[in-house]
Parts: C-alpha cells; structure tokens; sequence
C-alpha cells in the first residue's frame, strides 16, 4: 500500500472517508468527548522482525478506530502510541520511561500490548507489575510466563507447552512421522519450544534423531547438512523466526533433503514465503491465530487497508484481538480503574474476531487453539485448526 506521508491530501481524505464508511457497519456512535485514554503497543517496529510488530500495531488500530467510531471507551477516545522494543529487551525496558512519564503526567493509560517475543515480555513484566500496568501479549508464547504470579498480564495466544504438544501430534498423526530432527535459534523461546515438543515426540515413542541449535537471524546452514542428512530423519521441526526458517527451507531443498518441515508460529509471516528462493512450496507452519484472510471479511480487509494503508499480515489478527479484549473488559467494568477491568476480563467469556476468549486465573486462554498452515501456491493455506 502506498505511504500515507507521501499519499496526495485529496488520498489521505478519501481513505478517512472509506475507512468512516467501513466501520460504520460495526455501528453509530456519538464523538468522545471525556478526553484521551492511552494504550501503548510495546513491538518491534524497527529492525529485522519490524514486519511483525506492524502487524500487531496495525490490527490495534484498527480495533481503536472502530471503538472511536462508536463513541469511544465510556466517552474517552482510545488512543495507541507505539513504542519500538526493537527486538531488544534493553530497548524494551528503556522504553518503559516514556511509560512512566505519561502516568507521572496524570495521563490516562488503559494499558499496554506487547510484546511481540517472549524475551521482552519477560523483561518487562516485572516492571509493568511495579507500575500495576494491564499488560495483554499479543504473540508472546513461552510457557512460564503466566505462572509468575503477574495478576495484570494476560496472553490471547497458546503457549508454547499447548504448541508443542499439537505440533508433535500433527507431526506424528499426519505426517507420520518416527524419526524427527529439531532444530531451533538460540533465544529462549527457540529453546524452550523444542525442549517442550522433544519431550511430547518421546512420549509418543517418536525419535528424536538429531538436534541442533543455529543463531538468531542465521541464513547459511551448510555446516549442518552433513549431519542432519546422515541421521536420515523423516521430518523436520523448526523453532524459531522467519528470519531464518526461509533460509534453512532453501538449504535444505537445494541439498536434496527435501523433507516434511515444520516450524513453529515465529515463522509465520510471509518472510518465510517471500526469502526462501521458491522453496517453501510444501512446508508446513503452526500459528497462533488464522490469517486474516481465513477469519475476517472483506470490510475487514478494507478497513484495514484504510487504517493501515498496507494488507493485514499474519499478526494482524493478535493485535486487533488483543484491543479487542481490553476494550471489552473496559466497557464491562464500566470504568477505567485497571483493578475493576481485570477483574471484568476473569468473569466471563470476551467476545472477539476468534469467537469467545475466556481467561484462567493464570491470564492464560482456556481451551487455546493452534492452526497448522501449508505453504501453496506461494501462499499460507489453513489444513489444520487444533485443540
């Protein structure tokens, strides 16, 4: 989509005209007039995974916009600032500041989504909980993070133990797979998930006939070959991003180990497809949500595209889901005090564009789903939804 700085004046009025048409199916509404209410989007929106936090930023947008088209949040506009963790928990924790500021200030902050990896999520909560911040991740899957005792922290995603186990199901009952090779990145979340689907493919009497770890953003996997072909696995699991699931797709094939290959939701977005020299066609992928096109309508898309001025992507979905949950447990509290909304988001099922999210006492999702996603025709085709 074009850049909306560069986009003619006559453009610009024309998609906030689309885009009031567009939400107007969600509904009427008066203007709100009781001031701002904030919420900060916590991704990365530089830097090598800026695609997918802009993904998340674009969907909560989106989410906001249609709240402010039916009068806001009981009278408050809901306004998103985002802030760039960078991939980076360094980057993530300074940012914090800005945070500190705002409340310092006397500004009215709903609360923060993010972030888009579990490292950050991590670095961050402690501190998030001293400022007795709600915090929703839109993306952010390592197991432990919930059983930490944050009271203010909830996930709109699986976590990776529910990711592992419905990987080595698929990898086991539909691939057939008995000898499995698992490869994952070295961050935490690489490590974890694979440590997890081990333990799930042992149980299932599968062997785990080679495993290894790679960098962080690595794109030549030579080194490997050698040793992943003598095992002669008959599947691959990946964990890790899409900053390197494409690369090692392409290795694979042009060496001839044209293999079944898995890789877990860090490699869902369309990188993997586009940096991987033809090679995708046939991988398969676990996400944490459908793609917009499997779960949203054409209004949807459109309205996305006016907000966004750009396609949603894979994480479109998570971000916009996310807003979604806040706003609601906001309206069911009919208040703003964060002590009254958390207690709103625990108390019943929140509709949303997945259906029906209900949280445990933990913030994790009751009954959390997995969709398994082929690559065809250059593109992400849904074949599996899983409990």
């Amino acid at each position: 989509m074009a850049n909306p700085i560069a986009m003619p004046r006559h453009l610009r009025i024309l998609h906030l005209l689309l885009l009031a048409l567009l939400l107007a199916a969600c509904g009427g509404g008066s203007r709100p007039t009781r001031g701002d209410a904030i919420v900060y989007v916590a991704v990365p929106l530089s830097g090598f995974q800026a695609n997918g936090g802009q993904t998340v930023l674009g969907g909560v947008r989106l989410a906001a916009a249609e709240v402010n088209l039916q009068g806001g949040l009981l009278g408050y506009r809901v306004v998103v600032h985002p802030l760039d963790d960078e991939s980076d928990s360094d980057t993530a924790v300074a940012n914090l500041e800005t945070i500190r500021q705002a409340l310092d200030r006397g500004d009215r902050v709903l609360g923060v989504i993010g972030h888009l990896n579990s490292g950050q999520t991590e670095a961050t909560l402690p501190l998030y909980d001293e400022l007795g911040l709600l915090v929703i991740t839109p993306t952010a899957s390592e197991q432990s993070l919930t059983r930490r005792g944050y009271t203010h922290f909830f996930r709109v995603n699986a976590h990776d133990g529910i990711q592992a186990q419905v990987d080595a199901r698929f990898l086991v009952e539909t691939l057939g797979a008995t000898r499995v090779a698992v490869l994952h990145n070295d961050t935490g979340y690489g490590r974890g998930l694979a440590d997890s689907l081990v333990q799930e493919l042992e149980a299932r009497g599968v062997q785990v006939v080679y495993r290894a770890q790679v960098a962080e953003g690595q794109s030549d996997f030579q080194a490997i070959l050698p040793e992943l072909r003598a095992t002669a696995p008959d599947a691959l699991f990946y964990a890790g991003y899409e900053i390197e699931a494409p690369y090692l797709r392409a290795s694979l094939v042009e060496a001839g180990l044209d293999l079944p290959m898995l890789a877990s939701d860090g490699a869902f977005l369309a990188a993997t497809i586009d940096e991987s020299n033809g090679t995708a066609e046939g991988m398969y992928v676990s996400a944490f949500a459908p793609s917009p096109q499997n779960v949203a309508d054409a209004r949807w898309i459109e309205a996305y595209q006016a907000v966004e001025y750009r396609d949603p992507d894979t994480y479109s979905v998570n971000g916009y889901v996310a807003m979604q949950v806040l706003a609601e447990g906001v309206r069911r509290a009919d208040s703003l005090e964060r002590q009254a909304v958390l207690k709103a988001l625990r108390e019943g099922a929140i509709p949303t564009l997945l259906g029906p999210l209900r949280f445990d006492g933990n913030g994790d999702l009751v009954n959390p789903r997995i969709w398994i996603y082929r690559v065809e025709g250059g593109e992400f085709r849904q074949v599996a939804e899983l409990p």
